[in-house]
């Protein structure tokens, strides 16, 4: 997790702005990453100066106006998510080392700090954080003052070779006041170039207010930024080069566009990133064309068995993927929590697809697992929000969502979008295997397109919704239902609740109810129902419409979300919000918008940050 900006420029420069300035702004934008603390180091005058708090940045901020930083044209900040050590002063990053002269930065777990701690300890270092971060300063600063003879590239890469883990490490030093040093394992970094200026970050967040040419940093590498070059190297000292891109959204994305929160305005760019995500998959005669997709077609025909890797929200795009699947291709998929999927000795060989969902392309248990899976002979298939991330540049295949920056840490817009590439995955081994005709295919994507607009008609008619949730502000628990590809929408809708408003919830199937969970339901308590629509699957909509009876008949408070002209559920249900008609597979992409509108409402009403939530970051960058 944490957010990482490093800035190097001309001394000239400093008319435009300052070392600070781009910092403090990079932090601005990076802040989704990790908001317990902050800090920044600069090189200026023979010295490196820090100034680091715990809390969010604005403490920062409040802080450097207190006590004036010297002015420079070289430094690296962060914004932390704490792992070894609370969120304090003391435990926030930059850490020092060689006397003080050298400060770094760090994003990700050091496995082996304790017996490199032990071995520090015992050579007179002493420490004044409970971090590991500050095991890596000292030893870097070691190793520059000793077998690295001064060179700060060398004592990075040294001690890289000696660090265990997940790692992105940011250095400076007052000895080399001419250089950001970086190293990268297990952990996102990009490089921006600007004119007599060049940038570090965690993505492209960090520098999209200067320069939108960047270049991807790819595993076990070292670059070492200056005003007008940068020089990449491996682990082992060896030259090695990266992959330079444009970054095809700019500074104004990454804004509440008038918003009063990420969140809302990320809610309401669905109806786009939906659009976005099917712009450009067929061609003139209307068959899918996934130019993305490296992959033999013959492999991919001849797919025995998918596996969906995924976490969170993206576990429940996988399982939705599922259904659309397994109905239109005929091929069994099996959904797996990424974090559990090597541990248990999957069944995987070489007709084995692995489908990996990912916003961020960063998820760490997500692309270990992909690792895993590539060791054992599989094909590996990414669907990603952001380009230029790990896990797409480490997978066979690629599925890009192009929903555009999401800033909010609890998913919205991505999670549409990666169910919308789901669904174009799976038309197109459909189209592949002959178990679709053109035909089905065109009239399915038609629907699919009729989608954004159907989306934008949930969000002309959510007041409801928001006054619902008003009036539920004070509410200590929720139930979610939902059957078939319902399930995953219940599910996804309690996640939501308790990312953002910090309250008891779960999702259930259905058909669970009887099965132990009908238990939970007193007098009073609210349930939420995602109702199939009356015209797909007859018999799992009047099933559904019994559990309401049901639950309804112990005292629960109904609120369903059905298709719109579905009567059946008026009579069961205190509150219905109506989203429009759909093929019932394409349903997940309108009953979740409800069910976002209202956590994101409840939230604001308990006066909650609904885009940081406690103890969330957006991208999980350490298992």
């Amino acid at each position: 997790m944490c957010g990482i900006v490093g800035y190097i420029g001309l001394p000239e420069k400093s008319s435009d702005h300052q070392a600070l300035d781009v910092l403090l702004e990079g932090l601005r934008r990076l802040e989704y990453r990790g908001y317990d603390s902050a800090g920044v180091a600069t090189v200026a005058d023979g010295a490196v100066e820090t100034r680091k708090k715990s809390g969010k940045l604005s403490n920062l901020v409040g802080e450097i106006d207190q006590a004036a930083m010297t002015p420079a044209s070289v430094g690296i900040g962060h914004t932390r998510w704490a792992t070894h050590g609370g969120p304090t002063d003391e435990n926030a990053h930059p850490h020092l080392g060689d006397g003080g002269k050298l400060a770094i930065i760090h994003n990700g777990i050091i496995e082996n700090f304790a017996e490199l701690k032990e071995k520090l300890l015992a050579e007179g270092e002493t420490f004044d954080s409970e971090t590991d971060t500050e095991v890596a300063a000292k030893l870097i600063g070691r190793l520059f003052a000793g077998d690295a003879a001064g060179d700060l590239t060398e004592a990075v890469r040294l001690a890289s070779n000696e660090l265990e883990g997940a790692f992105t490490i940011l250095a400076v030093h007052a000895d080399q006041p001419d250089r950001v040093v970086a190293s990268r394992r297990n952990s996102p970094l990009v490089i921006g170039l600007g004119e007599g200026e060049n940038f570090l970050g965690s993505d492209v967040s960090g520098f999209i207010d200067f320069t939108r040419d960047a270049v991807e940093l790819e595993q076990d590498q070292i670059v070492t930024i200056t005003t007008d070059d940068f020089r990449i190297i491996s682990f082992d000292g060896s030259p090695a080069e990266g992959r330079r891109f444009r970054v095809d959204w700019d500074a104004a994305a990454a804004e509440k566009g008038g918003y009063d929160t990420f969140m809302e305005k990320e809610i309401h760019e669905q109806p786009k990133a939906v659009e976005d995500t099917l712009l450009g998959r067929t061609d003139a005669e209307g068959r899918l064309t996934l130019d993305e997709l490296r992959i033999d077609r013959e492999e991919l025909k001849n797919t025995s068995k998918i596996i969906v890797l995924a976490c969170g929200t993206a576990a429940y795009a996988g399982t939705v993927a599922k259904y659309a699947i397994e109905h239109w291709c005929r091929i069994p998929v099996e959904v797996e929590l990424a974090h559990e999927f090597r541990y248990r000795d999957p069944i995987i060989d070489e007709s084995t697809l692995i489908v990996s969902i990912s916003q961020s392309g960063e998820t760490m248990d997500t692309l270990m697992a992909v690792r895993y899976a590539k060791e054992q002979g599989a094909r590996t298939l990414s669907i990603c929000n952001t380009n230029g991330s790990t896990i797409p540049r480490e997978s066979d295949a690629v599925l890009y969502l192009h929903a555009g920056p999401e800033i909010a840490v609890a998913s919205t817009k991505a999670f549409l979008a990666m169910i919308t590439a789901a669904y174009l995955l799976g038309l197109y081994l459909g189209q592949l295997r002959g178990q679709l005709f053109t035909g089905q295919i065109k009239d399915i994507l038609a629907d699919l397109h009729k989608i954004p607009g159907k989306i934008q008609e949930i969000l002309d008619d959510a007041d409801t919704i928001k006054q619902l949730a008003a009036e539920m502000k004070d509410t200590p628990s929720v139930l979610f239902l939902g059957r078939h590809i319902g399930y995953p929408v219940a599910m996804e809708g309690a996640l939501k609740l308790k990312e953002l408003a910090y309250i008891h919830a779960e999702g259930f199937a259905a058909g669970e109810l009887k099965h132990g969970p009908i238990a939970l339901i007193e007098e009073g308590q609210p349930v939420f129902v995602v109702v199939p629509s009356p015209h797909g699957r007859d018999s799992l909509h009047a099933k559904v419409v019994s559990n309401i009876q049901e639950v309804r008949a112990r005292g629960a408070k109904t609120i369903s979300v059905a298709e719109r002209g579905d009567d059946a559920v008026e009579n069961f249900s205190e509150s219905v919000f109506h989203v429009p008609g759909t093929q019932p597979l394409l349903m997940p992409l309108l009953t979740t918008v409800p069910l976002q509108i209202f956590a994101c409402a409840l939230a604001s009403e308990k006066g909650y940050d609904v885009d940081q939530p406690r103890n969330l970051a957006k991208s999980v960058t350490v298992e």
